[in-house]
């Protein structure tokens, strides 16, 4: 199996998205700390699996998430950061600064308060894999979602920046960039799109244990598109 017991830590495990991701990240044979705000490991009944409740709206949060994987397992080989949020509907001049620090703190601020709580432990390890989940908006935006699409932007820069600071240390790191995906919760908010042309999550999964995976050693700071038929 391409992850054979490396201990892989995923963030919103069991959303919409991270449900797929943990299941296939199982399949590949790693060792899944999924982390969400309520988890329960009778979510994934594999002998593999085991959750922490976790909130990651600081960087104590973060650390706490980093200390208590590392007590449980000794060490990391990945993070997944799949954890972020939309707000949206009004134009620039229209978003407040809620709606602007909410989008920063979901998207990016919960992002550099895991790299900077994990990278120590990679770097101790000279070996790591960090991949986040941005969002098509990063490079596209769209008309009345500035706040979204700028925190999803700066993601991106985060990461890259992050892959050029630690590949000496044998870490890499990268981002994808999804267009709209088959979720359930795309489903009920738009019913009246086609979800046929949206990006399916199990396309997603597999690109994420592949970029975990030695056959990826070489990739780096890459932001890889994925838009299913939207492109």
């Amino acid at each position: 199996m391409e992850l054979d017991n490396k201990v892989v830590i995923i963030t919103g495990a069991n959303g919409g998205l991270g449900t797929s991701v943990t299941k296939a990240f199982l399949e590949a044979g790693a060792r899944v700390v999924g982390a969400s705000l309520s988890i329960a490991a009778s979510e994934f009944p594999n002998p593999r699996f085991s959750a922490i409740s976790a909130k990651l709206s600081s960087a104590a949060d973060s650390q706490a998430l980093i200390d208590a994987v590392i007590a449980q397992t000794g060490r990391i080989d990945g993070l997944v950061h799949l954890v972020g949020g939309f707000a949206g509907g009004q134009s620039v001049a229209e978003t407040d600064d809620a709606t602007f620090d909410g989008m920063l703190d979901v998207n990016l601020r919960s992002a550099f308060h895991l790299f900077r709580a994990v990278l120590p432990r990679m770097r101790s390890q000279a070996s790591g894999r960090i991949v986040a989940i941005g969002s098509k908006a990063a490079v596209e935006p769209a008309p009345m979602a500035g706040a979204y699409a700028a925190s999803k932007a700066a993601l991106v820069s985060l990461v890259r920046t992050v892959a050029r600071e630690e590949s000496p240390h044998g870490i890499t790191a990268n981002v994808v960039l999804p267009g709209t995906m088959d979720t359930p919760v795309n489903r009920t908010v738009m019913p009246t799109a086609d979800p046929s042309k949206w990006v399916q999550p199990a396309q997603v999964a597999s690109l994420l244990v592949h970029l975990l995976s030695g056959r990826a050693s070489q990739i780096n700071g890459a932001v890889i598109p994925i838009y299913g038929a939207e492109a």
